[in-house]
């Protein structure tokens, strides 16, 4: 189990032990109301690409926001941007996610776009 690989806050609400990252993730997807990306390292950047990919291929329609604190992700979405400018992405791929710099702005924005969610669709995983 990977509690075994990583820390594990034992006295959470609820704590849901599984054997693969695939299954943690298809798990916190099914349960999650929206997804939220703060200034992170490279597990985040692959977590948030991995929901992102999932929204654009229509596995779920859920909230997407980038907590971008400070600038941390200025650099990321310029090069997004471009990606776009140079037709390897489309703007509407841009659109599937909402940024912000405070949280007191991104997460009612969140909360009012997760009011009409659509199922996520692990079957398609």
């Amino acid at each position: 189990a990977l509690v075994e690989k990583e820390w594990a806050h034992t006295e959470c609400t609820e704590l849901h032990i599984v054997e693969t990252m695939h299954e943690r993730k298809r798990l916190m997807a099914e349960r999650a109301d929206a997804f939220v990306a703060l200034p992170g390292g490279i597990g985040t950047f692959e977590e948030f690409y991995e929901v992102w990919t999932w929204r654009q291929l229509g596995y779920h329609n859920k909230p997407i926001g980038l907590l971008n604190l400070n600038g941390y992700y200025d650099t990321m979405l310029n090069f997004l941007h471009h990606v776009v400018a140079h037709e390897f992405m489309g703007s509407w791929q841009m659109d599937l996610i909402q940024t912000h710099s405070d949280a007191k702005q991104l997460l009612p924005n969140l909360v009012q776009a997760a009011a009409r969610p659509t199922p996520f669709q692990s079957q398609s995983i």
